[in-house]
Protein backbone atom coordinates (compact mmCIF):
# COMPACT_ATOMS: atom_id res chain seq x y z
CA UNK A 1 0.00 0.00 0.00
CA UNK A 2 1.06 3.56 -0.63
CA UNK A 3 2.41 5.58 2.29
CA UNK A 4 0.73 8.95 2.83
CA UNK A 5 2.42 11.76 4.73
CA UNK A 6 2.11 15.45 5.54
CA UNK A 7 4.30 17.61 3.31
CA UNK A 8 3.11 21.13 4.12
CA UNK A 9 1.37 23.06 6.90
CA UNK A 10 -0.28 26.44 7.40
CA UNK A 11 -2.11 28.37 10.11
CA UNK A 12 -4.50 31.33 10.19
CA UNK A 13 -5.39 32.95 13.52
CA UNK A 14 -7.50 36.15 13.84
CA UNK A 15 -5.70 39.15 15.30
CA UNK A 16 -8.40 40.07 17.81
CA UNK A 17 -7.75 38.62 21.28
CA UNK A 18 -10.41 38.18 23.96
CA UNK A 19 -8.81 37.64 27.37
CA UNK A 20 -10.28 36.24 30.55
CA UNK A 21 -10.16 39.76 31.98
CA UNK A 22 -12.31 40.92 29.06
CA UNK A 23 -14.82 38.18 29.82
CA UNK A 24 -15.03 39.31 33.44
CA UNK A 25 -16.72 42.45 32.12
CA UNK A 26 -19.21 40.45 30.01
CA UNK A 27 -20.45 37.65 32.29
CA UNK A 28 -20.23 36.56 35.92
CA UNK A 29 -16.83 34.86 35.79
CA UNK A 30 -13.19 35.42 36.69
CA UNK A 31 -9.76 34.80 35.26
CA UNK A 32 -9.01 32.42 38.13
CA UNK A 33 -12.22 30.41 37.58
CA UNK A 34 -11.63 30.05 33.82
CA UNK A 35 -7.93 29.22 34.15
CA UNK A 36 -8.44 26.67 36.90
CA UNK A 37 -11.26 24.82 35.14
CA UNK A 38 -10.12 25.01 31.54
CA UNK A 39 -6.50 26.18 31.30
CA UNK A 40 -7.58 28.94 28.91
CA UNK A 41 -6.17 32.47 29.29
CA UNK A 42 -7.25 33.99 25.98
CA UNK A 43 -8.85 33.16 22.66
CA UNK A 44 -8.78 34.77 19.21
CA UNK A 45 -11.97 36.01 17.58
CA UNK A 46 -12.75 37.07 14.03
CA UNK A 47 -13.29 40.68 13.12
CA UNK A 48 -16.59 41.96 11.77
CA UNK A 49 -16.82 40.94 8.13
CA UNK A 50 -14.63 37.85 8.52
CA UNK A 51 -15.92 34.28 8.21
CA UNK A 52 -14.67 30.72 8.12
CA UNK A 53 -13.52 30.50 4.50
CA UNK A 54 -11.29 33.55 4.95
CA UNK A 55 -9.31 31.80 7.69
CA UNK A 56 -9.35 28.52 5.75
CA UNK A 57 -8.06 30.23 2.62
CA UNK A 58 -5.14 31.89 4.39
CA UNK A 59 -4.12 28.64 6.08
CA UNK A 60 -4.44 26.81 2.74
CA UNK A 61 -2.17 29.19 0.89
CA UNK A 62 0.49 28.82 3.57
CA UNK A 63 0.24 25.03 3.50
CA UNK A 64 0.47 24.86 -0.29
CA UNK A 65 3.47 27.18 -0.26
CA UNK A 66 5.10 25.06 2.45
CA UNK A 67 4.55 21.93 0.34
CA UNK A 68 5.68 23.70 -2.84
CA UNK A 69 2.42 22.63 -4.48
CA UNK A 70 0.67 24.90 -6.97
CA UNK A 71 -3.08 25.35 -6.40
CA UNK A 72 -3.80 24.27 -9.96
CA UNK A 73 -2.12 20.93 -9.21
CA UNK A 74 -4.27 20.19 -6.15
CA UNK A 75 -6.55 17.15 -6.54
CA UNK A 76 -8.66 17.13 -3.36
CA UNK A 77 -9.73 19.81 -0.88
CA UNK A 78 -11.59 18.96 2.34
CA UNK A 79 -12.72 21.46 4.97
CA UNK A 80 -13.62 20.14 8.42
CA UNK A 81 -15.98 22.63 10.06
CA UNK A 82 -19.21 23.05 12.02
CA UNK A 83 -19.27 26.78 11.26
CA UNK A 84 -19.48 26.88 7.46
CA UNK A 85 -19.95 30.16 5.61
CA UNK A 86 -23.38 28.93 4.48
CA UNK A 87 -25.49 25.78 4.63
CA UNK A 88 -24.45 25.34 1.00
CA UNK A 89 -22.32 25.50 -1.06
CA UNK A 90 -19.61 23.87 1.02
CA UNK A 91 -16.93 26.06 2.53
CA UNK A 92 -14.47 23.93 0.56
CA UNK A 93 -15.98 25.31 -2.65
CA UNK A 94 -15.34 28.87 -1.48
CA UNK A 95 -11.74 28.03 -0.58
CA UNK A 96 -11.24 26.32 -3.94
CA UNK A 97 -12.50 29.46 -5.70
CA UNK A 98 -10.23 31.78 -3.71
CA UNK A 99 -7.02 29.79 -4.13
CA UNK A 100 -7.89 28.89 -7.75
CA UNK A 101 -7.52 25.14 -7.24
CA UNK A 102 -9.74 24.66 -10.24
CA UNK A 103 -9.43 20.88 -10.68
CA UNK A 104 -9.73 19.91 -7.01
CA UNK A 105 -12.58 17.79 -5.71
CA UNK A 106 -14.02 19.78 -2.80
CA UNK A 107 -16.37 19.04 0.07
CA UNK A 108 -16.87 19.65 3.79
CA UNK A 109 -16.87 17.23 6.72
CA UNK A 110 -19.00 17.91 9.79
CA UNK A 111 -17.48 15.91 12.65
CA UNK A 112 -17.16 18.69 15.21
CA UNK A 113 -13.89 18.63 17.16
CA UNK A 114 -12.81 15.33 15.55
CA UNK A 115 -13.32 16.80 12.09
CA UNK A 116 -9.67 17.29 11.19
CA UNK A 117 -8.84 13.65 11.96
CA UNK A 118 -11.88 12.50 9.99
CA UNK A 119 -10.70 14.64 7.06
CA UNK A 120 -7.18 13.24 7.30
CA UNK A 121 -8.41 9.64 7.27
CA UNK A 122 -10.71 10.38 4.34
CA UNK A 123 -7.99 12.07 2.28
CA UNK A 124 -5.56 9.26 3.05
CA UNK A 125 -7.94 6.73 1.49
CA UNK A 126 -8.31 8.79 -1.68
CA UNK A 127 -4.52 8.91 -2.08
CA UNK A 128 -3.88 5.27 -1.14
CA UNK A 129 -6.34 3.98 -3.73
CA UNK A 130 -4.82 6.20 -6.40
CA UNK A 131 -8.00 8.21 -6.92
CA UNK A 132 -5.98 11.39 -6.29
CA UNK A 133 -2.28 12.17 -5.96
CA UNK A 134 -2.52 14.85 -3.29
CA UNK A 135 -4.94 16.50 -0.91
CA UNK A 136 -5.36 19.62 1.19
CA UNK A 137 -7.21 19.17 4.48
CA UNK A 138 -8.31 22.13 6.59
CA UNK A 139 -9.74 22.40 10.08
CA UNK A 140 -11.40 25.83 10.19
CA UNK A 141 -13.85 27.29 12.69
CA UNK A 142 -15.43 30.56 13.74
CA UNK A 143 -17.01 29.20 16.90
CA UNK A 144 -17.50 32.65 18.37
CA UNK A 145 -20.31 33.15 15.83
CA UNK A 146 -22.33 30.37 17.52
CA UNK A 147 -21.24 31.07 21.10
CA UNK A 148 -23.87 32.23 23.58
CA UNK A 149 -22.18 35.17 25.27
CA UNK A 150 -24.78 35.04 28.04
CA UNK A 151 -23.86 31.48 29.01
CA UNK A 152 -20.96 31.70 31.46
CA UNK A 153 -20.41 27.95 31.30
CA UNK A 154 -19.61 27.82 27.58
CA UNK A 155 -18.69 31.31 26.35
CA UNK A 156 -15.30 31.15 28.09
CA UNK A 157 -14.24 28.08 26.12
CA UNK A 158 -14.31 28.84 22.42
CA UNK A 159 -12.15 30.62 19.86
CA UNK A 160 -11.60 30.95 16.10
CA UNK A 161 -8.82 29.76 13.81
CA UNK A 162 -7.72 27.44 11.01
CA UNK A 163 -4.97 24.94 10.30
CA UNK A 164 -4.22 23.21 7.00
CA UNK A 165 -2.04 20.32 5.83
CA UNK A 166 -1.05 19.00 2.43
CA UNK A 167 -1.00 15.20 2.08
CA UNK A 168 0.62 13.12 -0.63
CA UNK A 169 2.47 9.86 -1.17
CA UNK A 170 5.81 9.64 0.65
CA UNK A 171 8.72 7.22 0.46
CA UNK A 172 8.88 6.50 4.17
CA UNK A 173 6.98 7.14 7.38
CA UNK A 174 3.61 8.84 7.03
CA UNK A 175 0.29 7.66 8.43
CA UNK A 176 0.69 4.26 10.09
CA UNK A 177 -2.87 3.70 11.30
CA UNK A 178 -6.08 5.40 12.38
CA UNK A 179 -9.14 4.65 14.45
CA UNK A 180 -12.53 6.39 14.25
CA UNK A 181 -15.69 6.01 16.29
CA UNK A 182 -19.09 7.51 16.93
CA UNK A 183 -22.18 7.18 19.12
CA UNK A 184 -25.27 9.10 18.03
CA UNK A 185 -27.13 8.13 21.21
CA UNK A 186 -24.98 10.78 22.95
CA UNK A 187 -25.85 13.57 20.51
CA UNK A 188 -27.72 15.57 23.16
CA UNK A 189 -24.55 16.22 25.16
CA UNK A 190 -22.98 18.69 22.72
CA UNK A 191 -24.99 20.26 19.91
CA UNK A 192 -26.59 23.33 18.35
CA UNK A 193 -30.34 22.74 17.92
CA UNK A 194 -31.37 25.69 15.75
CA UNK A 195 -30.82 26.38 12.06
CA UNK A 196 -31.36 22.93 10.57
CA UNK A 197 -34.45 21.30 9.06
CA UNK A 198 -35.69 20.22 12.51
CA UNK A 199 -35.67 23.74 13.94
CA UNK A 200 -35.32 26.19 11.04
CA UNK A 201 -34.69 29.81 11.93
CA UNK A 202 -37.75 31.52 13.34
CA UNK A 203 -38.69 34.12 15.91
CA UNK A 204 -39.16 31.31 18.42
CA UNK A 205 -35.75 29.68 17.83
CA UNK A 206 -34.03 33.04 18.14
CA UNK A 207 -35.87 33.91 21.35
CA UNK A 208 -34.99 30.51 22.83
CA UNK A 209 -31.31 31.03 21.88
CA UNK A 210 -31.31 27.79 19.89
CA UNK A 211 -28.66 28.98 17.43
CA UNK A 212 -25.86 28.66 19.97
CA UNK A 213 -23.73 25.79 21.29
CA UNK A 214 -25.35 23.71 24.04
CA UNK A 215 -23.19 21.45 26.18
CA UNK A 216 -23.54 19.14 29.19
CA UNK A 217 -20.04 19.90 30.42
CA UNK A 218 -19.65 17.34 33.21
CA UNK A 219 -20.84 14.41 31.08
CA UNK A 220 -18.70 15.47 28.12
CA UNK A 221 -15.65 15.74 30.39
CA UNK A 222 -16.00 12.17 31.67
CA UNK A 223 -16.59 10.69 28.24
CA UNK A 224 -13.82 12.73 26.60
CA UNK A 225 -11.09 11.27 28.77
CA UNK A 226 -12.22 7.69 28.22
CA UNK A 227 -12.76 8.10 24.48
CA UNK A 228 -9.45 9.84 23.81
CA UNK A 229 -7.53 7.19 25.76
CA UNK A 230 -9.40 4.41 23.97
CA UNK A 231 -8.86 6.00 20.54
CA UNK A 232 -5.12 6.38 21.04
CA UNK A 233 -4.76 2.80 22.29
CA UNK A 234 -6.75 1.31 19.42
CA UNK A 235 -4.91 3.31 16.77
CA UNK A 236 -1.56 2.23 18.26
CA UNK A 237 -2.65 -1.42 18.41
CA UNK A 238 -3.45 -1.36 14.70
CA UNK A 239 0.18 -0.59 13.87
CA UNK A 240 1.70 -2.75 16.64
CA UNK A 241 2.88 0.14 18.79
CA UNK A 242 2.41 0.97 22.48
CA UNK A 243 1.88 4.19 24.41
CA UNK A 244 5.53 4.10 25.40
CA UNK A 245 6.40 4.48 21.69
CA UNK A 246 4.71 7.90 21.48
CA UNK A 247 7.09 10.81 21.02
CA UNK A 248 4.35 13.45 20.70
CA UNK A 249 0.64 13.46 21.47
CA UNK A 250 -1.26 16.22 19.64
CA UNK A 251 -4.69 16.27 21.28
CA UNK A 252 -7.83 18.27 20.67
CA UNK A 253 -7.41 21.30 22.91
CA UNK A 254 -10.70 21.19 24.82
CA UNK A 255 -9.76 21.49 28.47
CA UNK A 256 -6.43 21.28 30.29
CA UNK A 257 -7.86 18.94 32.91
CA UNK A 258 -9.03 16.55 30.18
CA UNK A 259 -5.61 16.58 28.54
CA UNK A 260 -3.78 15.95 31.82
CA UNK A 261 -6.15 13.10 32.67
CA UNK A 262 -5.53 11.55 29.24
CA UNK A 263 -1.77 11.86 29.73
CA UNK A 264 -2.01 10.15 33.11
CA UNK A 265 -4.05 7.21 31.79
CA UNK A 266 -1.73 6.78 28.81
CA UNK A 267 1.24 7.00 31.21
CA UNK A 268 2.71 9.83 29.15
CA UNK A 269 4.83 12.59 30.65
CA UNK A 270 3.35 16.01 29.95
CA UNK A 271 6.48 17.08 28.07
CA UNK A 272 5.35 14.70 25.30
CA UNK A 273 2.05 16.53 24.85
CA UNK A 274 1.69 19.67 22.75
CA UNK A 275 -0.42 22.27 24.57
CA UNK A 276 -1.67 25.54 23.12
CA UNK A 277 -5.08 25.76 24.80
CA UNK A 278 -4.00 28.69 26.99
CA UNK A 279 -3.77 31.08 24.03
CA UNK A 280 -6.46 29.73 21.70
CA UNK A 281 -9.13 27.93 23.73
CA UNK A 282 -11.26 25.29 22.03
CA UNK A 283 -11.39 25.79 18.25
CA UNK A 284 -13.28 22.57 17.47
CA UNK A 285 -11.99 21.07 14.19
CA UNK A 286 -9.27 23.72 14.03
CA UNK A 287 -7.78 22.79 17.42
CA UNK A 288 -5.91 19.63 16.42
CA UNK A 289 -5.04 21.13 13.05
CA UNK A 290 -3.50 24.29 14.52
CA UNK A 291 -1.70 22.34 17.26
CA UNK A 292 -0.18 19.96 14.70
CA UNK A 293 0.88 22.81 12.42
CA UNK A 294 2.38 24.80 15.30
CA UNK A 295 4.32 21.77 16.49
CA UNK A 296 5.69 21.20 12.98
CA UNK A 297 6.57 24.83 12.38
CA UNK A 298 8.30 25.18 15.76
CA UNK A 299 10.55 22.22 14.97
CA UNK A 300 9.20 19.91 17.69
CA UNK A 301 9.27 16.76 15.56
CA UNK A 302 12.37 14.81 14.58
CA UNK A 303 12.61 12.32 11.75
CA UNK A 304 10.93 9.00 12.66
CA UNK A 305 9.13 10.47 15.69
CA UNK A 306 5.84 8.76 16.45
CA UNK A 307 3.13 11.42 16.53
CA UNK A 308 -0.43 10.66 17.64
CA UNK A 309 -3.37 12.95 16.85
CA UNK A 310 -6.30 12.42 19.21
CA UNK A 311 -9.72 14.12 19.33
CA UNK A 312 -13.39 13.83 20.29
CA UNK A 313 -16.39 16.03 19.61
CA UNK A 314 -20.13 16.46 19.33
CA UNK A 315 -22.00 13.56 17.83
CA UNK A 316 -20.39 12.08 19.78
CA UNK A 317 -17.49 11.31 17.45
CA UNK A 318 -13.86 10.55 18.15
CA UNK A 319 -10.66 9.33 16.54
CA UNK A 320 -6.90 9.04 16.56
CA UNK A 321 -4.19 8.81 13.92
CA UNK A 322 -0.63 7.53 14.30
CA UNK A 323 2.00 9.16 12.10
CA UNK A 324 5.68 8.35 11.69
CA UNK A 325 7.31 11.68 10.98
Amino acid sequence: MKKVGITGTGISIPKNILTNKDLEKMVDTSDEWITTRSGIKERHIIEKGQYTSILATEASRKALNSAKLKPEDLDLLIVATITPDMRFPSTACFVQREIKANKAICFDISAACAGFIYALVCAEQFIKTGFVKNALIIGAETLTTITDWQDRGTCVLFGDGAGACVLKEVDSGGVLSSYLGGDGSLSDLLYMPGGGSKFPASKETVEKRMHFIKMEGNEVFKLAVRLMVDSANKALEKCNLKCSDIDWLIPHQANIRILKAVAKRLELSEDKIFFNIAKYGNMSAASTAVALCEAVESGKFKKDDIVVLDAFGGGLVWGATVIKW
